[in-house]
C-alpha cells in the first residue's frame, strides 16, 4: 500500500454536521450510489447510534455499496460499536471508526476522565470493535493539540489491540502544514507497532489549510489515507476538500508519486449532487468544481489557450467531468433517453412509481423551457416531491401579484398531510409574501437564517434554485426548490425546510 494513497470520503457523516447539511436516507444512499462510482476507497455512510435515521441510512448503505468500504463511526463505547456493527452487517466491506478525545483540553472540560482512564477505554473499544468486524480505524479526537508522548502510549496500545487504521485530525483546524507534516512523522518514528496499521489525516478547514495539511501528512509523515469531503462540505468551515486533494496528486504525480483509484471524470457530476442535495451552493472560484474553474476572462489568457491549452491549464476540464458537447434533453425526447440519462448521472430512483413521477415533471419542465440540462435533471430528482410523496407538505399552485407602488400580494395552495389549503398574504415582495402566506397558515414560529437563490444553467429561461435555512428550537434545516419561477421555487424551498424540521430524527454531534 506504500504507494496508493486511499481516499477516505466522509461526506455523508462528518459533510453533515454543517447546519442544515442533514439528508434523508433516500439521499444519502443516492450519495453513496455516486460516491462508489467515483471510486472512493472507504465511505463512511453515517453515525449509526446517534438515531434511528443515521442507522438505516448506513444498514441501507451497507446492503447496497458493493465496490467500496463502507464505515461507520462510533464513540468508544460498547452501545456505539455494536450499533455500527449491526449496521454494518450485510457489507461486502465493513469498517468500525471509534473514537475518544485525547488532549487534555478535552479530557478535562468534555470526558472529564483522566489520561489512565482515556487509554484504557481507547484499548476496550477497540479490542470490542476487532470482534466484531476486521477492519478498526481508531482516531484520538484532537490529536493534533494531545501530548505527543501521551499519544503515542495511546496509539501503540490501539494497534496492538487491531486498530488497522490510525487517523490523526486536525479537529479544530488548527495546524500548520510543516507542523502537522512533522507531526504525523513523530508518531509514525516513536510508536513501535507504527508499521501495523496505515496512517491517515484528517482536517479541518478553520484556517483555510485543510488540503494543505493533509498533503503534508502524506509527503511529511508519510500518511496513506485522507479523510475528506465533497466541496470540503461540514461543519464550521469545512473539511479537507476531496476534489483538491485528488486533483492535486494525478496533476503533480511527478512530486507525489502516489497512485490513486479515484475516477476522476465524475468529480463535478459528485459535486453537483452534493451541492444540489445539501442547498450548499459551491462558489464560482471553487477550484476543481467552481463554475469559473476553468474560465479564463483576460484576454491574454484567453490568446494562450486558444493556441495552446496548456498555457493557462494545468488540467484538463474534461477530465474531471466538465463538458462542453452536453447532449441535451427537451420536450421531445423519450421517457428511454430520460432514464439512460439519470444513470449517467448515477441517479438510481428505486421504482418505477418514482421513476414515472420524475419523468412527469421533466415532461412539465421541458413545456416551458426548451432545453434540460444535467443541472435541471438533478434539481429534479432532488426535489422532495419526486421520493417523499407522503412528506406533511407538498406544493400545489401559486398566483401573485407584483406592482409598482402597489402592495405585492400572493395566494399559494399546498397540501398539509394529503388535503389541499389555502393561503394569501401580502409581503414586501412577491417571495416575501408567498412565503408569509405559507407560514400564516402554518404557524411553525421557525427563523429564517439564510435565504439563497441560484442559477441552475446560465441562461435566463434557466430554474432557479432556492435554498432556505430555518432555525427552530435549535434544530436548523435547509429547504431546497427549483423552478423557472423562482417565487415558485421559494414556494417549494420553505416547504421543503418545514417538512425537514417535522422530522423527529435526533442527531447526536460527533467530529473525529
Amino acid at each position: 500500500m506504500a504507494d496508493k494513497l486511499i481516499i477516505f470520503d466522509t461526506t455523508l457523516r462528518d459533510g453533515e454536521q454543517s447546519p442544515g447539511a442533514s439528508m434523508t436516507k433516500d439521499e444519502k444512499l443516492r450519495i453513496a450510489r455516486q460516491l462508489e462510482r467515483l471510486k472512493v476507497d472507504v465511505i463512511e455512510a453515517g453515525f449509526a447510534a446517534s438515531s434511528n435515521g443515521d442507522f438505516e441510512a448506513v444498514q441501507s448503505i451497507a446492503k447496497t455499496i458493493k465496490d467500496s468500504i463502507v464505515c461507520s463511526l462510533s464513540r468508544a463505547n460498547d452501545r456505539d460499536i455494536s450499533q455500527a456493527a449491526l449496521a454494518l452487517k450485510s457489507a461486502q466491506q465493513g469498517r468500525i471508526h471509534t473514537f475518544i478525545a485525547t488532549s487534555a483540553l478535552h479530557m478535562e472540560k468534555k470526558l472529564r476522565m483522566t489520561p489512565e482512564q482515556v487509554l484504557e477505554q481507547a484499548k476496550l473499544s477497540v479490542r470490542f470493535a476487532k470482534n466484531l468486524v476486521a477492519d478498526v480505524e481508531f482516531s484520538p479526537e484532537d490529536g493534533y493539540r494531545s501530548d505527543e508522548d501521551f499519544l503515542c502510549r495511546v496509539i501503540e496500545a490501539v494497534i496492538a489491540e487491531g486498530a488497522t487504521t490510525i487517523n490523526v485530525p486536525d479537529t479544530v483546524g488548527y495546524a500548520v502544514p510543516e507542523l502537522y507534516g512533522q507531526f504525523i512523522k513523530n508518531l509514525r518514528q516513536r510508536v513501535p507497532n507504527s508499521d501495523k496499521a496505515i496512517w491517515s489525516v484528517h482536517c479541518h478547514n478553520d484556517l483555510g489549510m485543510a488540503v494543505a495539511n493533509s498533503l503534508a501528512g502524506v509527503m511529511i509523515g508519510g500518511a496513506r489515507q485522507v479523510e475528506c469531503t465533497i466541496n470540503g462540505l461540514g461543519e464550521r468551515a469545512g473539511n479537507c476538500s476531496l476534489e483538491e486533494i485528488v486533483m492535486a496528486v494525478k496533476t503533480r504525480k511527478d512530486y507525489y508519486g502516489l497512485e490513486i483509484g479515484i475516477d476522476a471524470k465524475h468529480i463535478v457530476a459528485t459535486s453537483k449532487m452534493v451541492s444540489q442535495t445539501t442547498g450548499f451552493v459551491v462558489q464560482p472560484n471553487k477550484a476543481v468544481v467552481g463554475a469559473n474553474a476553468f474560465a479564463h476572462a483576460s484576454g491574454i489568457h484567453q490568446d494562450g489557450v486558444l493556441k495552446a491549452r496548456d498555457t493557462y491549464e494545468i488540467m484538463r476540464a474534461e477530465d474531471v467531468g466538465w463538458s462542453a458537447n452536453k447532449i441535451v434533453l427537451g420536450k421531445l425526447s423519450g421517457r428511454n433517453a430520460f432514464k439512460q440519462r439519470l444513470q449517467d448521472l448515477g441517479v438510481q430512483l428505486e421504482s418505477e412509481t418514482d421513476i414515472n413521477t420524475a419523468f412527469s415533471k421533466f415532461k412539465e419542465l421541458a413545456d416551458r423551457k426548451s432545453d434540460i440540462f444535467d443541472e435541471d435533471i438533478l434539481a429534479l430528482v432532488s426535489d422532495d416531491s419526486v421520493t417523499q410523496g407522503q412528506e406533511q407538505f407538498s406544493f400545489v399552485s401559486l398566483s401573485q401579484r407584483s406592482e409598482t407602488g402597489e402592495k405585492p400580494f400572493a395566494s399559494i395552495v399546498f397540501k398539509v398531510q394529503g388535503q389541499e389549503v389555502k393561503s394569501e398574504s401580502e409581503g414586501n415582495g412577491p417571495v416575501d409574501a408567498s412565503l408569509k402566506a405559507i407560514e400564516s397558515f402554518v404557524k411553525s414560529g421557525a427563523e429564517m437564517v439564510l435565504y439563497s437563490v441560484n442559477a441552475i444553467s446560465g441562461s435566463t429561461e434557466s430554474q432557479g434554485e432556492v435554498t432556505v435555512r430555518l432555525q427552530n428550537s435549535g434544530r436548523v434545516v435547509n429547504g431546497v426548490g427549483s423552478d423557472p419561477d423562482i417565487v415558485v421555487a421559494s414556494s417549494k424551498a420553505y416547504l421543503s425546510a418545514l417538512n425537514k424540521l417535522q422530522s423527529k430524527s435526533d442527531r447526536v454531534a460527533a467530529q473525529g
